[in-house]
């Protein structure tokens, strides 16, 4: 059995939340769309100008495994910097969620037999989200679906860092497995092909990859963090913020390119406190006793 999850991936999307969430839902069994909050009429919120309706917050689950996701316009786009790594029985569950994801996308990595899968294929769905699909053994923690990050240009090489600087953060975390690449492979042998972590009992995976690609880590697949106190909000921000320009609303970036947010656990009714939307867009670092007013 999973243990509950603690750090949740979040979504940006260019207004259409809803679709996605509901699109997903239809394709990966025990999901359902949990929350939707909207935004405030306009004509309340001047903030939100032409969002009114658009989803600020919708809770989903795919697998067991939770999601978060917003409509956040086209300031950030998702791309094959952070993927989802799912994991299936059989291939031909892999083939049935590939045709479906497939729709409207493009293909990374045709799907195929290779050596390390009987059944693999990486693509890009209709909505800018990548995904990994495979099939066979499932991690040590349960679940279905895990967070792969690709370290790129700058962050290249750093993949091994960055899983033990998170695993020395988070409680019940630590790196499972490391593969390099070999002379004769194409990539720098200081490099990660494969690794296998995990964070507060949640499995994640990395790479490095030196490859020029177009994309590295942005704030349109962050991962979310609920604290209990402030002092747990304090502890996590001052780790893992290191670029004060890219600070906002409990957003923040670490020293390795990923995105999180840190907030309360109780975050829901913290916000149902008049002028806490207004007052939450003014800060960076959250601080519980502002927001609550």
């Amino acid at each position: 059995m999973a243990n509950p999850q603690k750090i949740t991936p979040s979504l940006w999307f260019d207004n259409n939340a809803e679709e996605a969430m509901n699109f997903y839902c239809e394709i990966f069994p025990n999901s359902s769309v949990n929350h939707v909050e909207r935004y405030p009429d306009e004509s309340l919120d001047e903030h939100f100008r032409g969002m009114s309706g658009k989803v600020i917050s919708g809770q989903f689950t795919l697998w067991d495994v939770q999601f978060s996701c917003l409509d956040g316009g086209p300031q950030f786009a998702l791309n094959p910097s952070i993927s989802l790594f799912v994991v299936f029985d059989t291939a031909e569950e892999v083939d049935a969620a590939w045709g479906k994801l497939i729709d409207g996308g493009e293909a990374l990595m045709e799907i195929n037999s290779y050596p390390w899968a009987k059944r693999y294929g990486w693509l890009r769905d209709k909505f800018g989200l990548t995904w990994q699909l495979s099939c066979g053994d499932n991690d040590m923690t349960g679940r279905r679906i895990r967070p792969m990050l690709t370290f790129t240009h700058e962050y290249a090489g750093k993949a091994q860092a960055a899983m033990e600087y998170y695993a020395d953060l988070f409680p019940e975390s630590g790196v499972d497995m490391s593969v390099h690449y070999e002379e004769n492979e194409g990539d720098d042998p200081a490099y990660l092909k494969h690794a296998v972590f995990h964070l507060a009992g949640q499995g994640f995976l990395a790479m490095d990859s030196g490859a020029s690609h177009e994309f590295v880590c942005n704030e349109a697949l962050s991962f979310v963090v609920p604290c209990k106190d402030q002092e747990e909000i304090d502890h996590y921000w001052e780790k893992l913020s290191a670029h004060p320009e890219n600070e906002q609303c409990g957003w923040c970036k670490d020293q390795f390119g990923v995105s999180w947010q840190i907030i309360p656990a109780d975050m829901g009714s913290l916000m149902q406190s008049p002028g806490a939307m207004q007052r939450m867009m003014s800060m960076k670092k959250l601080v519980i006793s502002e927001l609550a007013g």
